[in-house]
């Protein structure tokens, strides 16, 4: 049978979800979690690899199994095995046909900024601090002429594996909450650092670096060189994947104070 997970982890404690020999990763501790309730090895495969510092408040994985245990059992007995900073939210069987990754139809991330003078303490890995002025207005004003389906090798890192640099991004919100800022980036996927890199031009645009018309400038470039630095992990969060309704997977808010 095929089960699909969704689960939620602080990304500050590893080095990025993919298993990597030597280094501490999501995924090896996921898939031993698993093969602990199970009794037997368990591959997982997830809807989207998250970089070292990155967060999830939920991230989606499934594997295939013939053992049969219950949704219960898979999350909690999971859970009673992990000891770091991961936890499974629920369990479903899955047709056959689901896929993690090829099944999710659109992926939303979040990024949150901390703008104050003084750098942050207890939330240090859990937003990106900022101690200039920013203008969330025209932070979003310029998140708009991202909408749409468009090239965007200018905001993809060097090291991206995908064949092609064409996204389509459905929504772009920048939203102010007391001292905190908010981008809202929701798109059919997601190049490696694309969302951090387009935070990058945002921040100096609300910085009144650049007008706003500068990252169309940026877009119709095609040229990493051409935008800002790649926005810390800190602040990044993969917040929501949206799959077909067949498939009757729960959806959860996030639970956190900075939400």
């Amino acid at each position: 049978m095929r089960i699909a997970v969704g689960l939620e982890y602080d990304g500050s404690y590893f080095k990025g979800w993919q298993t990597q020999k030597g280094l501490l990763t999501v995924q090896e501790h996921v898939e031993k979690a698993l093969e602990f309730v199970a009794d037997q090895p368990v591959k997982v495969y997830v809807a989207g690899r998250t970089d070292a510092g990155v967060h999830a408040a939920l991230q989606v994985i499934h594997f295939d199994t013939t053992v049969e245990r219950s949704d219960y059992s898979w999350i909690m007995g999971a859970n009673s095995y992990l000891d770091v900073p991961i936890s499974l939210l629920w369990a479903r069987e899955v047709d056959e046909d689901f896929h993690a990754r090829f099944s999710a139809k659109k992926r939303k991330y979040r990024y949150v900024i901390l703008q104050r003078a003084i750098r942050p303490s207890y939330l240090a890995q859990q937003v990106s601090w900022c101690y200039y002025e920013l203008d969330e207005a025209l932070m979003h004003e310029a998140g708009q002429y991202l909408l749409g389906e468009h090239d965007f090798s200018a905001f993809r890192a060097a090291g991206c594996q995908s064949h092609t640099a064409t996204r389509e991004v459905y929504s772009v919100q920048v939203h102010r909450q007391c001292h905190f800022i908010f981008v809202d980036i929701e798109a059919n996927a997601f190049l490696y650092h694309m969302v951090r890199n387009i935070v990058g031009v945002l921040l100096a645009i609300g910085n009144k670096k650049y007008p706003v018309e500068w990252i169309v400038e940026v877009l119709l470039s095609r040229d990493r060189t051409c935008a800002e630095v790649t926005a810390p992990a800190a602040g990044l969060y993969l917040m929501e994947i949206t799959y077909p309704d067949k498939y009757l997977l729960p959806k959860l808010s996030p639970c956190s104070p900075i939400w």
